[in-house]
């Protein structure tokens, strides 16, 4: 009112133009910005200026796994990571479109690989298992689904929980680097999925699994201890003052969740067009579907397993396999053989899991050879790719030769163990001793 009353002044001058009262004034500003959310959130008005000018048709689906969306989105909880600093994982969500079924879901610290969302296609394949600790009401065989005639078509599901298995025939993905990622598009090829790209700049393309985001974000995250909020003004302080969930816990949490809260919801875009008054959960829909479509379901080994992981392509030397300062061998290695891929020059194909690099995987004419680490035995635990670098970055001077492996083992070694990794000084980094007559600066 006071930047109106003052530009009307500098027009018209002082008084000429009358201002109408308050309530009048805010009647009319409520009736100008009526759909521009011109006095909200930014965010708002970022997603109101990327929808699509002409009108669109919502996307529909008659059979599960018909269509299925794909995304990844920060959550809203603080989770205390494995190295003992809080954070906020990375939920990556695969929703089905015909029934509303969250059909995976996992949390990662923060970025996302390929081969995360590479394996939660696979995770839609196989039935969610009964955890220790759940309730006997959430199992398949005391829900809604048909659990019996399911049963007779896969044995899988006789201990499964009360969540149908989707098998996706097209995924919907945005132009995020791990939906675009090589190893992403091969593991949809393995699995006989296509995808279908959205549109840049257009989360109308795939509307579903973001308004999903917004529903866990409501239902489940402000219930869990660390909700952070959407934004700082619905952040409460001192969030990581309170007792925290490590990630594992929140990932048992939200698949419990997901079975007994979301699965039995009912759903207000699932209705029936002769009774539109009911809303059916996504178990209800699932049922309903099924019974039309048929189920045939897609039982994946360890060889379909391997085939989703990332690939490296390497050289066979006489001592074995190298890959980031770490050598592999095994004894049915091909030592100083060449493979027979002409346009990889002699190279093998190597898989390998970012999570667990305690192992590679060669693919060999005779089939799949496993090769250890060769300091495997001295580590004896899986290890990450992040975990390896950052005990190369510890104990590996400027000085000190790549070659030299039994250091970074070292390192690692009590670096999984939760001790003080030895050399961790050795690059100069500040030791952080403190005198004995001042205190230790906590931050």
């Amino acid at each position: 009112m006071r930047r109106v009353r003052t530009a009307l002044d500098a027009e018209h001058g002082p008084g000429v133009v009358p201002i109408p009262g308050r309530s009048a004034f805010y009647e009319l500003v409520g009736v100008l910005a009526g759909g521009r959310h011109s006095f909200g959130a930014a965010t708002t008005r970022r997603s109101l200026a990327n929808r699509p000018v002409a009108p669109f048709t919502p996307t529909f689906a008659t059979r599960p796994g018909e269509l299925v969306q794909i995304d990844s989105t920060p959550l809203d909880v603080m989770v205390l990571l494995d190295s003992g600093v809080p954070g906020r994982p990375e939920l990556t969500m695969v929703v089905d479109v015909a029934t509303r079924t969250i059909a995976a879901a996992v949390l990662r610290p923060a970025g996302t690989k390929a081969v995360d969302a590479a394996l939660l296609l696979a995770r839609t394949l196989v039935p969610e298992p009964m955890r220790p600790g759940w309730s006997a009401a959430l199992r398949m065989s005391a829900s809604r689904l048909p659990h019996t005639r399911l049963l007779d078509i896969d044995a899988r599901l006789e201990t499964a929980a009360a969540k149908p298995v989707i098998v996706p025939e097209t995924i919907v993905i945005d132009h995020g680097r791990v939906f675009v990622s090589e190893v992403f598009t091969r593991a949809c090829d393995r699995l006989g999925i296509s995808s279908q790209p959205a549109r840049k700049g257009t989360p109308t393309d795939k509307p579903l699994v973001e308004r999903q985001f917004s529903s866990i974000a409501s239902l489940f995250c402000q219930h869990v201890a660390g909700y952070t909020g959407g934004n700082v003004t619905r952040r409460g302080d001192r969030i990581t003052d309170e007792p925290l969930w490590s990630l594992p816990e929140l990932q048992d949490l939200l698949d419990e969740w997901i079975v007994a809260g979301w699965q039995h919801r009912p759903h207000d875009g699932l209705r029936d067009p002769h009774a539109p008054r009911r809303a059916f959960s996504p178990n209800d829909a699932y049922a309903a579907m099924v019974a039309v479509s048929g189920y045939l379901p897609l039982t994946l080994s360890g060889t379909d397993y391997l085939e989703l992981l990332p690939v490296h392509w390497r050289h066979v030397n006489e001592y074995g396999i190298t890959i980031d300062h770490r050598t592999y061998d095994d004894d049915a290695l091909p030592h100083g053989e060449r493979s027979t891929v002409a346009e990889q020059g002699g190279r093998w194909e190597v898989h390998y899991d970012p999570y667990d690099l305690s192992h590679v995987y060669v693919r060999t004419p005779a089939g799949w050879i496993t090769a250890a680490w060769t300091h495997l035995p001295m580590v004896s635990a899986p290890f990450a790719d992040f975990t390896w670098r950052h005990a190369r970055r510890m104990a590996v001077p400027r000085r000190v030769l790549p070659r030299d492996r039994q250091p970074c083992a070292a390192v690692l070694l009590a670096y999984l163990a939760g001790r003080c990794p030895p050399g961790a000084d050795l690059r100069g980094a500040p030791a952080h001793h403190h005198r004995q007559d001042q205190p230790a600066d906590r931050t």
